[in-house]
Order: C-alpha cells, then sequence, then structure tokens
C-alpha cells in the first residue's frame, strides 16, 4: 500500500509505525517545516513534500494518512475521498456536526472509507473491559468510571475543548462499551489559566457510566489514566501512569470469587495496532471499529457536552 501523510507532527510518529509495516511500499509525507520534512527523509528513507495538492493528487497513492490540526480534517478528508483515496484520520475526526455529516457524504458519494485512530480500543486493559462486557463472565455491568488526568502540558483544553481534545478517549470507549448512553449531567470547572475538568454522567435503567477528565492537575502530577469497572460478580480496576522521563506503571486487576488477580497486560503499542488494524480493514473491505460512524458517535456526545459547558 501507498500512503500520503499530512503533517508533520504526530504524522512523524504514524511515519516511524508504517516504515516498518509488511505491505506499505511507499510513504510520502507533507509538512512546511523543511527541516522536519529532511530529517524524515534521512531517518525512515520516506519522500516529502511541501504540497498538500501534490499528494492528494498523485494516483499512485491508496491511502492519506491526516495527521493535521483538527479543524482542517474534514476539508482534507474529503478531497482525498474524492480524489479517490482512503482516509486514516486522527482524532478527535472533526469538530463540528455539520462536517462529521459532510464526511459521511462523501464516504457514500465517492466509495470510498474513513477509519479514525480511536486508538483506546486497541489497548488490552479496555480491550479486556469491553470482551468482559460482552463475553458475559462476570455477569452484567453495573457501573463504569473513567478517568484521564494531565498537567496543563497541551495547550488551550479549556471548558470550550477539553471534551474533542482531551475526553474524546473515554467516549470512544464509552459509545464502544454501551452503544450511545443519553448524557444525564455534565458539571465543568474552569481554571484561572484556562484549563478545565470535567465530569459527565451517562445513566439508564440498565447501567450507569462516569468520564472525569482534568487538565488542569498540578505540575507534579504525572499522566495517568485509568478505569473502575463495577460488575454483578466481580470489579476491574484499572491503572496507567505515565512519568516525564518515559517510564510507565500500569496495573490491572480483577476482584471477582477467587479473590484479587492481577491481570498481565499485552505491552503490544496501540497506535500500531490501530494502523495495522486499518491497513487490514481497507485491504479487506471488513466492516470496522474505528469506522467514520463509530468516532462519529463519540465526537456528536463531545459536541453535546461543550454545547452544555458552554
Amino acid at each position: 500500500m501507498n500512503i500520503g501523510i499530512l503533517g508533520t507532527g504526530f504524522g512523524a510518529y504514524h511515519a516511524s509505525l508504517l516504515a516498518k509495516m509488511e505491505g506499505v511500499t511507499r510513504i510520502v509525507i507533507f509538512g512546511r517545516n523543511e527541516a522536519k520534512l529532511d530529517k524524515l527523509k534521512e531517518e525512515l528513507g520516506v519522500e516529502i513534500t511541501t504540497s498538500i495538492e501534490e499528494i492528494i493528487s498523485d494516483p499512485s497513492l491508496d491511502l492519506i494518512d491526516i495527521c493535521l490540526p483538527s479543524h482542517l480534517h474534514s476539508q482534507y478528508a474529503i478531497q482525498a475521498l474524492k480524489a479517490g483515496k482512503h482516509v486514516f484520520c486522527e482524532t478527535p475526526v472533526c469538530l463540528s456536526s455539520a462536517d462529521a455529516l459532510a464526511m459521511r457524504q462523501a464516504e457514500e458519494r465517492y466509495g470510498k472509507r474513513i477509519m479514525v485512530n480511536q486508538f483506546i480500543k486497541f489497548d488490552h486493559a479496555y480491550t479486556r473491559l469491553y470482551e468482559s462486557v460482552n463475553s458475559g463472565q462476570y455477569g452484567k455491568l453495573l457501573h463504569v468510571t473513567l478517568k484521564r488526568e494531565t498537567a496543563p502540558l497541551w495547550g488551550d483544553l479549556g471548558l470550550g475543548k477539553i471534551a474533542a481534545n482531551l475526553m474524546i478517549h473515554e467516549l470512544d470507549m464509552v459509545t464502544w462499551l454501551l452503544g450511545n448512553p443519553p448524557i444525564s449531567s455534565i458539571w465543568g470547572s474552569s481554571s484561572k489559566d484556562g484549563q478545565a475538568l470535567v465530569h459527565a454522567d451517562f445513566d439508564t435503567p440498565q447501567f450507569s457510566a462516569e468520564i472525569l477528565v482534568s487538565s488542569q492537575m498540578p505540575e507534579a502530577y504525572p499522566f495517568t489514566v485509568g478505569y473502575e469497572a463495577y460488575f454483578e460478580q466481580a470489579k476491574l480496576v484499572f491503572h496507567e501512569v505515565d512519568y516525564p522521563d518515559g517510564k510507565v506503571e500500569a496495573t490491572l486487576y480483577e476482584y471477582g470469587p477467587a479473590g484479587k488477580q492481577e491481570i498481565v497486560l499485552d505491552q503490544g503499542n496501540p497506535y500500531e495496532k490501530s494502523l495495522r488494524y486499518a491497513l487490514q480493514g481497507f485491504t479487506n473491505g471488513t466492516p470496522s471499529i474505528i469506522s467514520l460512524e463509530h468516532a462519529a458517535n463519540a465526537a456528536e456526545a463531545a459536541f453535546e457536552i461543550t454545547r452544555k459547558l458552554a
């Protein structure tokens, strides 16, 4: 497969993963920083260009991987589909319901697919949660709490942006796990430096879910994610801490009839798994858990939360 990548920020990371994958025969990267492009060319052996149009119009490219700022995703995804190419897109897939609709319509019109990097679905701890719910091995899921906490390291993640740009991963999980449960309540607080803490509840007669995200943790607080899932017969507790020096500590415990047991986590890279899964889906045409439809469900929940926080 021949792939064009738009962007040298996170796009550089995508390129480093794709360059090692079987079946990828050509990679062309667009960027505006020529020094970055030259470095990528030297390190990865990829082709480079400062023209987006050159990539999108290249008839030999099968796939466009979009790693541009989120407000540009819809524009270039639609252009790529129109040019007869599949699209792999970073999250959030778009920033408005109108853009989501336009992308869906373009998929139908041009007969090509968009898949979105919903990498949380390939993280072993979250995959285990999904499988546990669907297998019924612990009985019914009663409640799940998901958390994501960070110091203010990622720019503006205030009340107007935190749902689409930080909470989106937990929304990916909730909509994958539970369908599209109604949002029953939302609470948010903004800090003096423009960061935010937001809590959202999803309640139905069968189960409840909650998401807590914060971008205003103290600088000494490491990036942290996790969940607590309550079943009829057990509880799963996942906790991951990513330290500034690159060290990662992750644990998943099962509390059930046999007592407390640690579940050994697969250390595979969820970003790499997501990319491999997408390439296989584009090649085989099989249904996908990272389709535009799946991503748009989470995005619509993020838009609703943002509106209610305004």
